[in-house]
């Protein structure tokens, strides 16, 4: 008699057991993750997935969020699309001006200096700066002076349309920055984190017009000067390539998490409705450390 069938069945069977090990470990840092942000007043989505293995986390994924400033990552990437079919190229200059006009009637509109994040460009207007660096003071100053100017230069539709090539269908991008008739009207660019999510993915895997475009952007990303969420509690070895974007009761964050042995992983945070967004910030940048500490011990149990 052959002990061969016995064999393999047992093999089948630890196989089993490991693999439903490995999803009772998912199954419990989503569950820790739920009762950490739990303690914070207000609403959270997360989407993390792992690229190397495809483990993928969701939470709320499909929630509707205001875009805030993670609207400009897609910005960028329409930037780069029209570059690419040769619209403009980004060493070309443009003058710094501070009137835009509103997508309800095309009424003019100023930004308020001391409600910009990035307010060194108002100083220079009538001045030309390459359309690169409008780009990147976009992402990592959160610029809404240049923000503004780059969505007139693309056009908001062009980004939304973009980003259902991309398989992202729920990002809405409609306009820029204070436009305030639009505000009032309820005209909102939107997002969710599984959106953010698909766009990074592709991204990181230079799927995006192609590799090089999106090296390009990726290391734009790795310079963001707001890191309070997923970078905060990470070693400073591991890089983080990222959007943030905040207003009045919303915290987010949205990237790629690269280790240095090439390892990487997308990961988008999401919050609104915030009574206290400090505490939601460093609950958050916990969620992100949790998230890490999965990936870099994926094959052991979490505490």
């Amino acid at each position: 008699m052959t002990i061969y069938p016995k064999i393999n069945i047992l093999f089948c069977s630890l196989f089993l057991i490991c693999a439903c090990s490995n999803r009772m470990t998912l199954d419990k840092l989503k569950d820790q993750i739920n009762d950490k942000l739990a303690e914070q007043p207000g609403k959270f989505s997360v989407a993390f997935k792992d690229l190397s293995t495809g483990e993928t986390l969701l939470i709320n994924e499909q929630t509707y969020f205001h875009a805030a400033s993670t609207m400009k990552t897609p910005v960028m990437i329409e930037v780069y699309k029209q570059a690419a079919a040769g619209s403009f190229s980004l060493n070309d200059s443009f003058v710094l001006r501070n009137q835009f006009k509103s997508i309800v009637d095309s009424s003019t509109f100023s930004l308020n200096p001391d409600d910009d994040s990035e307010q060194e460009l108002y100083r220079h207007l009538g001045e030309k700066r390459s359309l690169y660096n409008l780009v990147y003071d976009m992402i990592i100053m959160s610029s809404n002076l240049a923000t503004n100017m780059v969505i007139e230069l693309v056009n908001a539709r062009n980004v939304t349309q973009t980003m259902r090539q991309l398989g992202a269908g729920k990002i809405q991008v409609l306009r820029g920055v204070e436009d305030a008739r639009a505000y009032a009207k309820g005209f909102n660019n939107v997002t969710t984190s599984l959106d953010l999510l698909v766009i990074f993915e592709k991204m990181a895997r230079g799927e995006i017009i192609d590799s090089t475009a999106c090296d390009a952007m990726i290391r734009i990303l790795l310079d963001q000067h707001f890191n309070e969420i997923i970078p905060a509690r990470l070693p400073r070895e591991v890089k983080v390539a990222h959007k943030t974007g905040n207003i009045s009761h919303v915290q987010h964050d949205s990237g790629i998490v690269f280790f240095p042995n090439g390892k990487k992983y997308v990961l988008v945070l999401l919050s609104k409705d915030l009574q206290d967004e400090e505490k939601a910030k460093k609950a958050m940048a916990e969620v992100s450390e949790m998230i890490y500490k999965y990936v870099s011990r994926s094959d052991k149990p979490i505490d």
